[in-house]
């Protein structure tokens, strides 16, 4: 196929299906409505027993002392599985309403506690620890201090959050099914995270389930272990298997040509494109105007940041966990090609992205990006003009913004 025909992709009528985000939310809500039925079915005076937990939830508000919080989909117990987030959910081609509908039918029955681990050890920290380290999910009896709160805003609903509780206690209900890699790194308290999350990858764990066993404080060395908000989680997550596989693939020969590859999903344009090379990566964002990620009426958003060949020693604060979860999917195909390159990722989010879900539709994106050939272009910049070219931003806005369009070559050193 030419570069100009593989190059295009298009989410129908965007503006259409942005002016169907209020009805879309409001389905949620009718969704919610139904929650107070479902509670109590499955109450027995201050205690929700026979519930089921597929993961925990770690807060970031009062830090150091957060909320800990055990999720459950209350009155859809058989489906609990289904209500985490995985690659699976895109597999299925699940939509942005499907995300949401999951999203906020979790109670999070949630506790404060310190993120020390040592200090923070308590029945209900244990429990929740043990959810998180289980590969399945695990019945659990919650008691709480009154009912949920269920007053949940269209606004709540572009940021989704289910209905919160006030938890006294919590039990297991079962032996939790614990991997035997899991429960190495967990008994090992001479370890560093950063060397558990690394073997846990390597012995085939996804970062979705790395994710809750980290931010449960459940790896790590002992009088160093914390519970580390999930938003935080899942970003370090991403950046310590991104390292790891960094610095894997600088022994591997370059690609010999540039190829592009081209995914959509949920309103997001994914042009990626890797040249002959040393590793170089730069992520590069558009953003329509009008939305919560660009509140200007008028004016498309254009994020970057980019690393050189010995990768990046600070945070990104730009395109923050975007650029962590895009990188993750372009290393692991490198890895799996036994190869390095040049990578520059551009996404365009849409006004079909009217709601946020959250960077695993990123991650899941890039990585599903590498599922065919793609196409092969003569230079890395003819690759990357021809997607500018498709872009609602000038050539000269986007080069002002990418340092590998532009030519410049960016080392640790500019860091």
């Amino acid at each position: 196929m030419r570069l100009d025909d593989y190059v295009d992709v298009s989410v129908d009528d965007d503006r259409r299906v942005r002016e169907l985000a209020q009805e879309k939310s409001y389905e949620v809500l009718d969704y919610l409505d139904g929650f107070d039925d479902r509670f109590e079915e499955v109450r027995q005076g201050d205690s929700l027993f026979g519930s089921t937990s597929p993961s925990v939830f770690v807060g970031r508000s009062n830090y150091p002392r957060v909320p800990v919080g055990v999720l459950s989909p209350v009155g859809e117990e058989e489906d609990a599985a289904d209500f985490t987030t995985s690659g699976d959910w895109f597999e299925r081609g699940m939509g942005i309403e499907g995300v949401l509908r999951r999203r906020t039918g979790l109670l999070n029955s949630r506790r404060e506690t310190s993120v020390e681990v040592g200090a923070a050890t308590t029945r209900f920290v244990d429990a929740s620890r043990e959810v998180a380290m289980s590969d399945e999910p695990v019945d659990v009896e919650v008691r709480l201090r009154g009912s949920p709160d269920v007053d949940v805003s269209l606004d709540n609903v572009r940021a989704p959050t289910g209905p919160n509780a006030t938890a006294r206690d919590a039990e297991l209900a079962e032996n939790p099914s614990v991997p035997r890699a899991v429960e190495k790194a967990f008994g090992d308290d001479d370890w560093k995270a950063e060397g558990a999350v690394a073997y846990l990858y390597d012995k085939g764990f996804d970062v979705y389930e790395i994710d809750d066993v980290f931010s449960a404080g459940a790896v790590g060395q002992g009088d160093q272990r914390r519970l580390v908000p999930t938003r935080w989680s899942i970003t370090a997550v991403d950046d310590i298997v991104g390292k790891h596989l960094h610095d894997e693939i600088l022994d591997y020969p370059s690609v010999d040509e540039t190829r592009v590859y081209v995914e959509e999903y949920m309103g997001n344009r994914y042009w990626v494109i890797l040249a002959p090379g040393r590793w170089e990566y730069e992520l590069v964002e558009v953003k329509s105007p009008g939305n919560v990620w660009n509140p200007s009426d008028d004016e498309h958003y254009v994020g970057s940041a980019n690393e050189g060949y010995e990768g990046r020693s600070s945070y990104v604060d730009e395109t923050s966990g975007a650029y962590y979860a895009s990188r993750l999917g372009v290393l692991e195909h490198l890895r799996e090609q036994r190869r390095q390159a040049k990578a520059l990722v551009v996404r365009e989010a849409t006004d079909a992205y009217w709601a946020p879900v959250g960077v695993w539709q990123i991650r899941e994106s890039v990585r599903n990006a590498f599922d065919d050939e793609g196409a092969v272009a003569e230079t890395f910049h003819d690759a990357a003009r021809k997607v500018v070219e498709r872009l609602p931003v000038t050539e000269e806005r986007f080069r002002r913004k990418s340092a590998m369009y532009s030519g410049v070559q960016t080392g640790l050193g500019d860091f």
